[in-house]
């Protein structure tokens, strides 16, 4: 089993324009931790960028990776326009030449990116760890974000191919 860890859309128009989305800064260290961890033992880290146009236009200044995210060289950026990060993107073959099997999903938002792309990552036949306290997103009229959070690890990791873990608990395989 080899990992790859997904970063989606942590990007500076969610994270810097108020209100900012639930723990960003928080957020940002553990996926710094681990991006870090994952570098350390040779596995890719992925950092996805989506676009909306008129909302996140590529190349603007708000589309750009938060300005405290650690992006190395070395690090894979794909551009996206759906929630589904597998959606009309080289993501599924980049992660099948590296034959990636596990893959490790944190970043913004819960409800949306972060919820389509681990739906479609299980349906494709990856196992995923959901880093339980590395995702987030703003709050809403219905519900907090903290709960929109809880309640996404919960009901993603009902299966068996999803563990919700937190961000020190990852297992990054090579």
């Amino acid at each position: 089993m080899k990992s790859a860890v997904l970063v989606l859309d942590v990007q500076s128009k969610m994270f810097t324009d108020q209100p900012r989305p639930f723990e960003a800064d928080e957020i940002v260290n553990r996926i710094n931790s681990v991006t870090a961890r994952a570098r350390n033992t040779g596995a890719p880290v992925f950092f996805i960028q989506t676009e909306v146009p008129g909302y996140l236009d590529f190349g603007s200044e708000g589309w750009s990776l938060e300005e405290n995210l650690v992006v190395e060289e070395s690090d894979l950026r794909l551009r996206k326009t759906a929630g589904d990060s597998f959606f009309r993107t080289e993501l599924q073959d980049i992660l099948k030449s590296l034959e990636i099997s596990d893959l490790v999903i944190c970043g913004y938002a819960s409800e949306l990116c972060v919820d389509n792309t681990t739906r479609r990552a299980t349906g494709l036949g990856y196992t995923v760890q959901l880093v339980s306290d590395a995702h987030t997103t703003h709050d809403k009229e219905h519900l907090t974000a903290g709960k929109i959070r809880e309640h996404h690890n919960i009901t993603l990791s009902m299966g068996p191919t999803i563990t919700a873990i937190q961000s020190e608990n990852v297992e990054i395989h090579c």
